[in-house]
Formats: structure tokens, C-alpha cells, sequence
């Protein structure tokens, strides 16, 4: 699935008219780019969700065919957040293992390795998280040595073993279980879905990567990618649109 419905208000007045997934980035749409690491790692079957100014994006986008891939969309009136977002699409999604992407993010994800390390660690849900210095003011990710998530956001308070501090990446890999901590309507998973799987002792864990990544929600994000992307070799060839 990629989540792709939301207002792009940072990035206005570009997006009074065009929704932020088709905001060009060195000659493709903006999400091109998830869809292309989906596809290098064999997935073929997406969901994009739609609100603000979606019928830009099914037109663009139809059938998928012409990106190699099928593509659904579930329409969202009112929007629905990150976690309503997935629980809504739980028809298309929960009955095997699946991945989340946001629209707005470029990253050089080896995501067959990321599906297989999750399988390997059994876990219900891994994130996939990076270093990085700002990485308390988005809100801190934190691992154990075995790459457990044991902090999400300051909770628990306290943890009695060494952990490191990471920052969320924008990919998740699910299994099904997760819908039994979601209910439908509006909310963030990461506010609302992850806080109580962790409580629960769910089996979360956290994929370290540190390789290119670019969120593209901001004017000034929007010009440093446009910037980087247009450099060659900046992601591997398989993870070009």
C-alpha cells in the first residue's frame, strides 16, 4: 500500500492544484518512486489510497499497467489518517504479509531484504528506521541489540537495557495480526496502533538502514531532492521509475 492521500500543505501553493504524489521529481511523479522499490522487490499488487484531489492520481496512474504493476485505490471521504487508512484497506491487504510506503518519501530501500529480515524475527510489525542527528525531533524509534523495538516515542518511560535511538524511515512491513489493534475511523498508527502493540509485548522490531533517503514534504525538501535525484547513480538503477 502506499499512502497517498493527504492535503500537502507544507508544500502549498504547488499542491492547490496538484496532489503531492504527482509533484514531478526529475522527470516522474513523486510516487514513481515508492512504486519502484515495490516493484524491484517483486510486488506487483497496490493499493493507493485517494482524498485530496485523487482523481489527478487514478488518471494518471490508471491501471498501473504502464508502471508494471495492478494498481486498486480506496477513496477516503473524510480522510482517514495513517492507521484508519490501513484498517479501511484490510479487505485488500490482511491475508498475508504486506508493506506500507508513503507517497512522499524516495529511499534506496533493498525491500527484499527488509521482508526477509522481518519473517526471519518473526515479528508482527518492523519499521524500517535510520540514524540520523534530527532524530529526536521527529520522534525517537528506540532498539534493542536484537533490533526490538522497546521504546516507541518516550513509552514506556523506562527500560532497563541499553538501546539505540533511531528515527522512523517511512516503510512498514505487516502481518494480518496487526488489524486486531486497529478499529475503523480516523487515527495515526504510529500515535495510536504501535503504543499498543508494544503495551501488548507484540513482537516489533526495527530494520536499521542508512543508505539514500529523502522525504519530499516540504519546499525545501522538494528542491534538495529534485537536486540529488537529478545526479547520476544517486539510487540504484533498479529503484528508478
Amino acid at each position: 500500500m502506499i499512502l497517498a492521500a493527504g492535503f500537502g500543505s507544507r508544500l502549498r501553493p504547488l499542491t492547490d492544484r496538484v496532489p503531492k504524489p504527482l509533484i514531478p521529481i526529475a522527470g516522474h511523479p513523486m510516487i514513481a518512486y515508492p512504486m519502484a522499490v515495490l516493484r524491484a522487490a517483486g510486488i506487483r499488487e497496490v493499493l493507493i489510497n485517494l482524498h485530496h484531489l485523487g482523481h489527478h492520481i487514478r488518471d494518471t496512474l490508471g491501471d498501473g499497467a504502464a508502471y508494471g504493476m495492478s494498481i486498486a485505490y480506496s477513496e477516503e471521504d473524510p480522510i482517514l489518517d495513517t492507521g484508519g487508512a490501513i484498517q479501511k484497506a484490510e479487505p485488500f491487504l490482511g491475508q498475508e504479509t504486506f508493506v506500507v510506503l508513503n507517497a512522499d518519501t524516495v529511499i534506496d530501500l533493498p525491500l527484499t531484504d527488509v521482508i526477509a529480515w522481518h519473517r526471519r524475527q518473526r515479528a508482527l510489525a518492523t519499521m524500517v528506521l535510520r540514524p540520523d542527528p534530527e532524530a529526536a525531533r521527529f520522534g525517537l524509534i528506540e532498539i534493542d541489540s536484537d533490533g526490538r523495538i522497546r521504546r516507541f516515542l518516550g513509552r514506556p518511560e523506562r527500560v532497563d537495557q541499553p538501546l539505540t535511538s533511531l528515527m522512523f524511515a517511512g516503510v512498514h512491513v505487516f502481518e494480518p495480526g496487526v488489524f486486531a489493534y486497529m478499529r475503523p475511523g480516523r487515527f495515526g498508527i504510529n500515535a495510536t496502533t504501535y503504543p499498543a502493540m508494544l503495551e501488548a509485548g507484540c513482537p516489533l522490531f526495527g530494520y536499521v538502514f542508512d543508505g539514500y533517503w529523502r522525504v519530499l514534504d516540504t519546499h525545501a525538501g522538494l528542491a534538495e531532492g529534485r537536486w540529488e535525484l537529478a545526479q547520476p547513480g544517486r539510487i540504484a538503477a533498479a529503484h528508478q521509475p
